[in-house]
């Protein structure tokens, strides 16, 4: 028959085994979220002031039918 003092060794080492688990998958999904979110998002940051600043406003094109919608919305935005 197993005693409960040899359970104690058992049991503790089992705890700290599954503790020990979960704490290298968090450093891990640490690790991997720096790599695929963080690292890209502060380069795309760095990077962003000068694409931005090569758009062109005309690039963007918009469907109007008539030229007097065009003007309406522009007295619109000012």
């Amino acid at each position: 028959m197993v005693s409960v003092t040899d359970l104690i060794p058992i049991v503790y080492y089992g705890g700290l085994s599954i503790l020990f688990f979960f704490w290298i998958y968090g450093i891990v999904s640490f690790a991997l979220d720096l790599k695929n979110t963080v690292i890209p998002g502060i380069r795309q940051y760095r990077r962003g002031d000068s694409r931005e600043n090569e758009r062109d406003p005309d690039d963007f094109d918009y469907d109007y039918d008539t030229d007097d919608e065009r003007a309406t919305l522009e007295e619109q935005l000012y």
